[in-house]
């Protein structure tokens, strides 16, 4: 299987090539379009308690499978948002991703929906976050951003702000925290909260804030 990135980083799409019988998670409603070989069967990956817990974190009840038959196939995928796509290769150690950032993985890639606690609540990134994890190397995931993404590396700490975040190693540790020194004066900031990192690891970034850009698009929307 072959990812091929295009249009980066304001308007990506991802080309998935399939060798014949390989297999493609995607999320539900990612496809752009595919060849006439490819089968698409939809089901909730893992039942439909794990469909229950993906839709509260902010991803779709059910997910595609894209099988190609008879030989090789083709399928393109896209974000919601309009922005970059990466291909990242899932670690030993697992993968931590944003809710709604996932668009698609191998099948070796197993990705289950977990329980954040108040922190991430707090932080605006939901009660959920994404955990990938690979049953052998060479597994990669698709994710998607709102404009361009950024690899960071975690040398020890670093601080980025949680409307900006996209996926992280899952051996990073992190702590959600005021962005300045008092609550009002995080508010007054603009900056709110951000989550402080610890460890060793890498953290991919997105250049825009969905929920600012959402507030700032809902002001001038005129009254309904």
């Amino acid at each position: 299987m072959n990812f091929n990135v295009m249009y980066r980083p304001s308007g990506a799409m991802a080309q998935v090539q399939l060798e014949g019988g390989e297999q493609l998670l995607a999320e539900a409603g990612a496809m752009i379009g595919m060849s006439p070989n490819m089968n698409m069967e939809t089901q909730a990956k893992g039942g439909v308690g794990a469909g229950l817990k993906r839709m509260f974190s902010g991803e779709s009840f059910f997910q595609n499978t894209f099988t190609a038959m008879n030989g090789p196939g083709e399928v393109l995928v896209a974000h919601s948002l309009p922005g970059d796509i990466v291909s990242i290769e899932v670690p030993q150690s697992a993968l931590m991703i944003q809710s709604s950032s996932f668009i698609a993985s191998h099948m070796g890639v197993t990705t289950s929906a977990k329980v954040g606690g108040f922190k991430t609540f707090f932080a605006g990134e939901g009660l959920f976050a994404l955990r990938s994890e690979a049953s052998g190397p060479g597994q990669q995931v698709l994710v998607g951003a709102f404009g361009g993404i950024t690899e960071m590396q975690c040398d020890g700490n670093l601080v980025i702000d949680t409307g900006h975040l996209v996926a992280w190693d899952a051996g990073l540790t992190y702590k959600t925290q005021k962005s300045a020194s008092g609550w009002l004066a995080s508010f007054l900031s603009g900056e709110g909260l951000v989550c402080q990192f610890e460890g060793q690891g890498r953290v991919w970034i997105q250049s825009r804030n969905p929920r600012e850009y959402g507030t700032l698009i809902g002001r001038q929307l005129p009254p309904a």
